[in-house]
């Protein structure tokens, strides 16, 4: 039964659901079937080899990595290899993670930053379907917000196979009205391969807050600064051969190092009979990568030897700002119970420079392009949410985009101005809740923009000729580019402790991005078309034991007809994340995670296909007492001897007469064992 709208205005938050170790009854606030907020009682019990694995809990999402720790981790989601996050939208503690326009892939996602202990929940939506997302959000979206306040000061040191180590000292004593929550991390790892990694990570979260996330405000700094070298996929024939081992190496020198440093505040003021929120970042950030996918090819095709290699840098300095306000009015309407939102997002981009430079040894050889750009977003959005009748419940919304691209090019035909705008209508309907299920009808426009850099592209930045290599012409993309997304979805409580959601849904394409091997970079594709199914449980069998199955599949094609066949290349199929969780069984608690990554095509006739892989982590801990306790995170628990993941593209070694088109792997780590002592005071 709808309730009274100052009622609803101070009892709840909109569209939320809360997943925790225990089944709450989360019916009559979601508007999708693949939406829902994790909280942080189960990223706590959550083995973590990296940061960015905490999306790994947002059903469906596959995060791995294919070069070093440093570097941004590759996401895979509903049929989508999503690089290193293109249409998947990330903010933590409100400021925006994607990067447009960067330097090594569009919509980069580097999450290294991120402090698992002070996330408080993973809020996640997937589908174009929200008037609130914009740009990166057609697969999906992720929030991740970090705490107001801690239960206690914390400190934690680490050890681990490969060097690892890790501290961290977190607290958020009371200050005035409010609390200060402060975190101090560092850590290092050499990993397992042959070229040790030497990754050092410096990070650090000041918070001042006052209330709550819906009735106070905050001010928060982060500051994070890492630098690694880079074991980067490599040629299976390398290792078949001989030439290299599993972990080794073709170019010791790659790597990388970056900065992050941001400043955000949020506000938020709930009425009577309304909500109001506010939010303003600032943004400084750095990335100067050093990569090699063809080792020799180019050279050898430049100068007949391999004297300096394949090695490229790219490079990203960049200022970037934004802010994003809304206000939501609850109402009757006619008898009708209604929630009115407007709101409002920018974004400014100056990046000076993103560029693309030949290297050997990270010295840099000569400039490929070098580009200044000037990037702008503005966006109005309404949305207003309707209870008709007690089971039956409609949002529509509408969002309103406008950009602007300046492109200031080393190579003068590459400069120009462009813009677009784009208007985004969305609808869903909610039919329910009947026996503590209810049922969820979602279709939506969206888009994702494309790097400011093509808009502008007449020549090729190397020959300066108005064709590519393959003789084609030089053609720019659109700047933004339209999806259009289906979703039917069920939510329902079958029994006690069990909650479980079912999602059909498709997402198109105008056109798709896809990863290039060989540049690091992604490029303007065909159009594409996914549609799948996934199927999400959480069940908890009593005070001390749950269990989680999420499940998908996916079938992914580009449209149209084309002799290189319609298969998109990474588009993996099917997924599966299990988990078992343990906690306070006596002093013991602990959690088993099995992640399934299916095969998938690396080609688009489907000739060349990737093998699946399967992985299990473990998590054991043991409360010394009611302060300290002991965690021992077993990854890669049975050893097994797969790829985080595969390429296929041409190189050429030293050793070859002629560039070779091969699988390119780069091998999951072997068993490693992380021993971690945590103390509460």
């Amino acid at each position: 039964m709808a309730q009274p709208a100052g009622k609803q205005s101070s009892d709840k938050e909109l569209t939320t659901v809360e997943v925790r170790a225990k089944t709450e009854d989360v019916l009559g606030i979601a508007t999708a079937g693949s939406e829902g907020v994790v909280a942080k009682e189960r990223v706590e019990a959550l083995p973590l080899l990296r940061p960015a694995e905490v999306l790994e809990l947002v059903p469906g999402m596959i995060a791995t990595q294919h070069s070093g720790d440093g570097k941004a981790n590759q996401y895979f989601l509903r049929g989508f290899n999503l690089d290193h996050g293109t249409d998947f939208r990330t903010t933590v503690a409100g400021v925006p993670v994607n990067m447009p326009t960067h330097a090594h892939g569009q919509g980069y996602t580097d999450l290294n930053f991120l402090i698992p202990e002070l996330v408080d929940r993973v809020r996640y939506r997937k589908g174009p379907y929200y008037a609130d997302e914009g740009d990166f959000s057609s697969a999906g979206a992720a929030h991740i917000d970090y705490a107001r306040k801690l239960d206690s000061t914390l400190a934690s040191l680490t050890y681990g196979t490969g060097q690892y180590g890790r501290a961290l000292l977190a607290g958020a004593p009371a200050v005035a009205s409010g609390n200060l929550l402060y975190a101090l991390e560092w850590s290092h790892n050499d990993g397992p391969w042959q070229v040790p990694e030497h990754f050092k990570k410096l990070n650090g979260v000041l918070r001042y807050s006052q209330g709550s996330r819906n009735d106070g405000w905050s001010i928060t700094g982060m500051a994070y600064q890492s630098d690694w070298t880079a074991t980067d996929q490599v040629p299976k024939r390398a290792i078949d051969s001989g030439q290299i081992k599993r972990f080794g190496s073709l170019d010791p020198s790659s790597g990388g190092e970056t900065h992050r440093y941001s400043l955000s505040a949020d506000w938020a003021r709930r009425g009577q009979a309304s909500q109001s929120r506010a939010n303003v970042w600032a943004l400084d950030y750095a990335l100067d990568l050093y990569s090699n996918f063809t080792y020799c090819a180019a050279d050898f095709a430049a100068s007949g030897n391999c004297n300096n290699g394949d090695q490229f840098k790219q490079k990203d300095r960049r200022r970037a700002g934004g802010f994003d306000a809304s206000h939501t009015v609850f109402d009757r309407w006619a008898g009708f119970d209604v929630e009115n939102t407007f709101g409002t997002d920018a974004r400014i981009d100056r990046i000076r420079p993103v560029g693309l430079y030949s290297t050997t040894a990270r010295q840099v050889t000569a400039i490929t392009r070098e580009d200044k750009v000037d990037q702008r977003l503005f966006a109005l959005y309404a949305q207003n949410q309707t209870h008709w009748l007690p089971w039956l419940r409609t949002q529509a919304g509408l969002r309103a985009d406008s950009y602007h691209f300046d492109v200031d090019s080393n190579v003068p035909q590459n400069s120009g101005k462009t813009s677009d705008q784009m208007l985004s209508p969305k609808f869903t309907a909610i039919f329910g809740p009947w026996r503590q299920t209810e049922v969820y009808a979602n279709w939506g426009k969206g888009f994702h923009s494309n790097d400011a850099r093509g808009s502008s592209l007449t020549v090729d930045p190397v020959t300066r000729l108005n064709v590519d290599a393959d003789g084609n012409p030089i053609r720019r993309v659109d700047p933004l580019v339209r999806s259009t997304g289906y979703e039917l979805g069920l939510r329902s409580k079958p029994a006690e402790g069990w909650q479980t959601t079912i999602s059909l849904w498709r997402l198109e394409l105008d056109s798709e991005l896809l990863f290039v091997g060989d540049a690091g970079i992604t490029e303007a594709s065909r159009p594409s078309r996914r549609q799948g199914v996934e199927w999400n449980n959480l069940w908890s069998v009593n005070a001390w034991l749950s269990f989680d199955a999420d499940l998908s599949w996916s079938h992914a094609r580009f449209q149209g007809s084309d002799p290189a066949g319609d298969h998109i290349p990474g588009a993996v199929a099917t997924t599966a994340n299990l988990g078992m969780t343990v906690d306070a069984l006596g002093p013991w608690f602990g959690a088993l995670r099995l992640r399934y990554f299916g095969p998938r095509p690396l080609i688009e006739d489907n000739s060349i296909r990737s093998d699946s892989s399967a992985i299990t982590n473990l998590r054991l801990g043991y409360r010394i007492d009611r302060k300290t306790t002991l965690a021992l995170d077993v990854f890669n628990l049975f050893d097994r001897k797969i790829s985080d993941i595969d390429y296929w593209y041409e190189s050429q070694l030293r050793n070859e007469a002629a560039p070779v088109n091969d699988i390119h792997t780069h091998p999951a780590e072997p068993r490693t064992f992380r021993l971690s002592l945590t103390h509460r005071f």
